[in-house]
């Protein structure tokens, strides 16, 4: 094969690039494509750090020889351009899950088919590809995440992939194509490997650390595994002979276990996945508005809405505890809070974010769908001493040790902060 065009979408990397590099060995000339896409929304948050990442991968691929073209527009559309422009005589692209994902690989196979040109998919965004294990070894999927904890870890992974030492472009290709990057910052592949490579040494506590609040001994990880900028089979690899791997693969693995059920169910953004569960939420917009700005009056909800704010990120049992009590103490509809989360986290995706909002909501994969976390109990044990909450709800600064988890008990309330919302 003389030319093939890579349709890059949330793999932004070139470490274990399946679709990069099968175009090295394949093609003389490679032709690196992103393709901004309007009908796409994201939040200031993740639409700046998807510039970094995208800063990151042409100076990655510039490093090779190659460079990364930029285009507006409809990906189909500009991805067959390009391939005729070229005459490529193929597009390698990473299968996804989401319906818009699988709606774009839908139509660009019609329009590759229709200009005779070769398309072919590769995994990459999951460990094990969505399908790849069934229950029973027949149709369906997995609806319930142990028994596919067991599945996934004894299917057989595939390779991971080298980088390409060098990519050619084609002769010529025009200016307008590639567009000027100031440098990266915290985005894209080389941060995510250097963060990966540092935090390491902090696997073997892994099990006993990453619901320590105050701490933030988690990877932090997860937006670069959103763009791609790490690959989730690399990092599978890098972390499973060490020491406290297995709950950190377990991690991985509900990563895995939400694409399949997006596969297998499309609406998981807008329809509950047990459809026996009860329409049964409140229209209560003033406590949805408190618990979006953190001022709920429960300081571990509030500190974990208000880190989101500030960072475009939230810890994990922070993420919990504020759906818990969003759902089911107020009784606010699940997709309103996974809305507000997808619109401000740097690693919200349709897979994760709103099947774990489902999971407590009770409306999704959770064996024990009427569970509930009490945020005060949950606020004593994962951040005893009450640094996670002072951290964030600066009017509590002056509380000391665990009172700050109750200050209604307090002799006074604290000046400018809540009392606890009342329904």
């Amino acid at each position: 094969m003389k030319v093939a065009v890579v349709l890059f979408t949330r793999d932004l990397r070139v470490h274990d690039n399946p679709a990069l590099a099968a175009a090295a060995r394949a093609a003389e000339r490679v032709v690196p494509l992103f393709v901004h896409d309007p009908s796409l929304s994201a939040g200031a948050n993740r639409r700046g750090f998807l510039d970094e990442c995208l800063t990151d991968l042409k100076a990655s691929l510039r490093q090779r020889g190659a460079d990364l073209v930029e285009l507006r527009g409809d990906p189909v559309a500009e991805s067959v351009r390009v391939a005729k422009a070229v005459g490529a005589e193929g597009i390698g692209v990473a299968a996804d899950v989401s319906g818009y994902a699988r709606d774009r690989e839908r139509r660009l196979e019609e329009a590759c088919a229709a200009e005779r040109i070769a398309l072919k998919t590769f995994a990459g965004v999951t460990i094990v590809p969505p399908g790849a294990v069934r229950p029973g070894g027949g149709g369906g999927h997995y609806k319930v995440f142990t028994p596919f904890w067991r599945a996934w870890q004894a299917h057989q992974w595939r390779d991971v992939e080298g980088a390409p030492r060098t990519l050619r472009l084609p002769d010529d290709l025009p200016a307008s194509w590639f567009r000027d990057r100031p440098d990266a910052k915290d985005g894209g592949e080389s941060a995510a490997r250097k963060r990966l490579t540092r935090w390491l040494p902090n696997l073997s506590g892994y099990d006993d650390d990453h619901d320590a609040m105050a701490a933030d001994r988690t990877s932090r990880i997860s937006p670069f595994l959103h763009f791609g900028c790490l690959s989730p089979r690399d990092v599978a690899a890098r972390v499973h002979d060490r020491p406290g791997a297995g709950p950190f693969l377990r991690q991985l693995c509900w990563r895995d276990f939400y694409h399949q059920v997006l596969f297998a169910f499309p609406d998981l953004r807008r329809k509950a996945y047990r459809a026996s569960a009860e329409d049964r939420w409140r229209d209560e917009s003033d406590a949805l508005q408190a618990w979006r700005e953190g001022h709920t009056g429960v300081p571990i909800v509030d500190a974990g809405m208000r880190q989101l704010l500030a960072e475009g990120w939230m810890h994990n049992r922070a993420r919990l505890i504020t759906a818990s009590y969003l759902t089911k103490h107020l009784g606010v509809d699940w997709r309103a809070g996974g809305d507000h989360f997808f619109d401000l986290l740097l690693d919200g995706d349709v897979a994760n974010n709103y099947g774990n909002w489902q999971w407590v909501a009770g409306t999704g994969n959770d064996t024990k769908p009427y569970r509930r976390f009490n945020p005060i109990r949950q606020a004593h044990r994962f951040d005893p001493a009450g640094d996670y909450v002072r951290r964030y709800v600066p009017e509590l600064a002056d509380i000391p040790g665990k009172a700050v988890h109750e200050p209604w008990n307090l002799p006074g309330p604290p000046r400018g902060y809540p009392a606890p919302l009342k329904l």
